[in-house]
């Protein structure tokens, strides 16, 4: 089914699929300098709303070479009605259930356990209110403390327009998210993380996509770099067993806890393209 969508939706649609672009070519330009011809492979999927009728879809992006053991980069415009029950749990749908949705998620597991990996996502949400949300976290098996506060930099130089204390709020709302209750532990090195940035005006909403164009940006910015500091690093079987448990508290967190994850699964979404973020590799001791 093709959505129609108004002017902002369409706006962010069009940034979303534009950012996917130069983020897939950027990381096939690092496996091309790797020497491999690994490129992404696309497969569009189309969803039904909770009561059979067709509401929107996406694009799933997987690619799996030499550098990025497998990388997802997925675009969705989706909208519909949310069943009662989960209409309820999201911002704004208690009163009215309908909705639309259009955002780019992203994550990047490596074959080096000394390349970090990483998650980005940012999204467009339509309810009975209007808001953007995302933000980007640092996962590295093996941390570098270059990695993190060169990571933690970018997104500080992102978030100082907006308000000197945008960047500490978002970091500490990353690091309250990221947790992993049961293992009493952080997923990994944080980012930043925002959510329900209304668009009560036209005014906030150009700010609001404004910064969420800039986060996306700055994650095509540094994430690269860090991958090309990194990935001919020499590594031993044991680092790499290491990265292998360290994947578990990644699975662990995504089906747990993951609110993207839920979304996508209560919506109807694509599940392969939802579960693309789980590692292909991963053990647990």
């Amino acid at each position: 089914m093709t959505l129609i969508l108004d002017q902002r939706q369409q706006a962010a649609r069009t940034w979303f699929e534009s950012l996917r672009d130069s983020i897939c070519a950027s990381f096939e330009a690092i496996e091309r300098e790797a020497g491999s011809d690994a490129s992404f492979d696309y497969t569009p999927w189309d969803r039904n709303d909770h009561d059979g009728s067709p509401g929107g879809g996406g694009v799933r992006g997987v690619m799996k070479g030499k550098v990025f053991e497998k990388v997802g980069v997925n675009v969705s415009t989706v909208g519909g009605s949310f069943n009662p029950e989960f209409a309820k749990t999201i911002h704004g749908a208690a009163e009215d259930p309908s909705f639309f949705a259009t955002g780019i998620s992203l994550v990047a597991h490596m074959a080096n356990p000394h390349v970090p990996a990483v998650h980005m996502n940012t999204r467009y949400l339509v309810t009975t209110k209007s808001w953007f949300g995302g933000g980007a976290d640092l996962n590295p098996p093996i941390p570098y403390a270059e990695d993190t506060d060169d990571f933690h930099a970018r997104l500080r130089a992102t978030c100082a327009p907006y308000g000197p204390d945008v960047y500490e709020r978002y970091r500490k709302w990353a690091d309250e998210y990221f947790w992993i209750p049961h293992r009493n532990v952080h997923r990994g090195v944080g980012g930043i993380f925002y959510d329900h940035l209304e668009n009560t005006s036209d005014a906030l909403f150009d700010q609001n996509f404004a910064f969420t164009r800039d986060v996306g940006n700055a994650f095509l910015d540094i994430f690269p770099k860090l991958v090309r500091r990194r990935m001919n690093t020499p590594f031993s079987a044991a680092e790499k067993q290491a990265q292998l448990r360290w994947r578990g508290l990644y699975a662990e967190f995504n089906l747990v806890y993951d609110r993207g994850t839920t979304f996508g699964l209560k919506t109807g979404g694509n599940v392969d393209a939802i579960l693309m973020s789980l590692p292909p590799e991963v053990v647990w001791a």
